[in-house]
């Protein structure tokens, strides 16, 4: 077989502009299907990194104020630092939740009066960076390894060392005279445990991963990477594909951690996921489509061949005839009846299968489009669900279903800013479960959580829509009543949600009581602090008086 022959030549140019054809096509498919995954991949990145480092930077707010709030307490400026109340009260609010490692209460020298657990209780605390910033103002303190607590406390599991953030925060008098320094020890693990919580789903599926790394780079989250990668230089917004030291290209979206405003640490949320796992789903396309491609190239190239030898055979033939002639020097008795347009219609019809061909499979291209429309608009789709989702979390309590610390932090700010414009005044009720320790410890936390649950359902059932019901922390809630100018102001509400609560059977415990601190916003007031102030202080008092009672402040 000559390779200069017609059907040669036809098969191996039909053959070859179809896979032309298919490679052009497979590689726009693949362009536009490769830009919208990285596009849907670099969003769900941002908003991940978004929604971890809101978690974080709440948590950590809700930490500094809660400090700050047990160091403004009256056993604080008033009572004995020293005394078995003030243990009892840190290691209660350590058992609260997993936030806290350590809290202490040092004099104005910095000698340890009373800790968690009676550790390091004696010992002097005057060099350690938390004492000094923390006689002046408020202060949190960057990640360090522990110094005074590395061989008093268990060591991580993960055999990583045991490190800490510190919170600290100056006890004064009501006069504002410095009585020494209220500390708080955050591990580390609790940090990162925050984060990884707030990715693990949005995540999931993806080899995505989240670190954790200072303003200059330093990687601090996963251990794995500190000391051996630095974090290049991040988006200040939105996503960007970059290549780090490892050499390999990632999705790369960063957010920055509000720390709060005591603190000068700059920590950055930054979440990468290699682009190879973003865009994975078009690469199983394009061999999809590859394979496709070949099968098309090969039944094209048989009926292209086919067509060129019903073509080229009559002029063989008459070819044949021609040299027989030439040989014999006669015209053969038999000579090949051809007819012109018969071999026309012939190569029309042959145009037109191949037509019908090429058709077909640009009907096929043009239904993997669609499938793939189809897939990144279901994509879209997950990730406004999800991104919706984030959005509820951020706003409510995982447990209870009530608004969360910063979501009601909002809301009285807004109340309170419009107090202050109209003058109409508004009451806080804090609300806490009396002995909730104990049935902790006595029933699990499960059933602690089953409580917590009803409780938080009851006080919903049996307030205004009008008023705000959140999660102040641990077994501690919170509400806002707008619109009660006359006293007295919430009592009767209190003292109705004290009675029911009472005559309610709860799960796994039967009955129990609460205490309720209630205080009205007044014009003297310069924040909404002061109002949860006084109503923190009216709650301790009903505490001392022996629970199941609402006293107002």
């Amino acid at each position: 077989m000559r390779l200069d022959s017609l059907r040669i030549r036809l098969t191996l140019w039909f053959g070859g502009l179809t896979l032309t054809g298919v490679l052009a096509a497979g590689a726009y498919v693949g362009s536009i299907a490769t830009d919208e995954l990285k596009t849907i991949a670099g969003h769900r990145l941002e908003a991940a990194a978004g929604s971890a480092a809101a978690l974080l930077s709440e948590n950590l707010r809700e930490r500094q104020q809660e400090i700050q709030l047990l160091a403004q307490g009256p056993l604080f400026t008033d009572g004995d630092l020293s005394g078995g109340d003030v243990r009892r009260i840190l290691d209660m609010r350590k058992a609260a939740h997993g936030a806290y490692a350590w809290i202490g209460v040092t004099d104005q020298t910095g000698r340890i009066l009373q800790a968690t657990d009676g550790i390091l209780t004696g010992q002097n605390a005057e060099q350690r960076p938390w004492f000094q910033s923390g006689r002046t103002g408020n202060f949190f303190g960057d990640i360090h390894e522990a110094v005074m607590l590395a061989k008093l406390l268990p060591q991580p599991t993960s055999g990583q060392p045991l490190r800490f953030i510190d919170i600290a925060t100056p006890v004064r008098t009501r006069d504002g005279a410095l009585r020494g320094v209220l500390s708080a020890h955050a591990p580390w693990e609790w940090v990162t445990d925050t984060v990884a919580s707030a990715v693990r789903g949005p995540l999931s599926g993806t080899r995505a991963e989240v670190i954790l790394a200072t303003q200059n780079g330093t990687i601090l989250y996963p251990y794995s990477l500190v000391g051996t990668e630095q974090a290049p230089a991040v988006p200040e917004q939105g996503y960007r594909e970059m290549v780090w030291p490892d050499g390999a290209s990632y999705l790369t979206a960063a957010v920055q951690v509000d720390t709060g405003p005591a603190s000068s640490v700059v920590w950055h949320v930054i979440v990468r996921q290699p682009r190879a796992d973003a865009v994975a789903p078009v690469q199983a396309l394009i061999q999809k489509l590859l394979g496709l491609g070949a099968l098309g190239v090969a039944l094209s190239a048989l009926i292209v061949y086919r067509l060129a030898l019903r073509l080229s055979r009559p002029i063989e033939h008459l070819a044949a005839t021609a040299r027989s002639i030439e040989e014999q020097d006669r015209i053969p008795e038999t000579f090949p009846a051809l007819q012109g347009p018969a071999e026309i219609r012939q190569l029309n019809t042959a145009f037109r299968s191949m037509a019908e061909s090429l058709l077909k499979r640009e009907h096929d291209l043009a239904s993997l489009n669609a499938s793939l429309e189809t897939l990144v608009a279901e994509r879209t789709a997950e990730l406004e669900k999800a991104n919706q989702e984030l959005q509820r979390l951020a706003t409510h309590d995982a447990l209870t279903g009530v608004l969360n610390r910063r979501r009601f932090d909002s809301i009285g700010a807004e109340q309170f800013a419009l107090f202050q414009r109209s003058g109409i005044t508004f009451t806080i009720l804090l609300v806490d479960a009396d002995h909730f320790k104990t049935v902790n410890d006595t029933y699990g936390h499960q059933a602690g959580d089953r409580v917590l649950q009803t409780l938080a359902g009851l006080l919903l059932a049996n307030i205004r829509t009008c008023d705000s019901l959140a999660r102040y922390g641990g077994e501690e809630f919170v509400l806002l009543l707008p619109e009660t100018p006359a006293r007295p102001d919430g009592t009767s509400l209190a003292e109705r949600l004290c009675a029911l609560v009472a005559e309610t059977p709860f799960p796994d415990i039967g009955r129990m009581t609460i205490s309720i601190g209630l205080s009205q916003a007044l014009l003297t007031d310069t924040s909404i602090a002061d109002t949860i102030g006084r109503a923190d202080t009216a709650l301790y008092d009903a505490k001392r008086a022996g629970r199941n009672r609402a006293m107002a402040g």
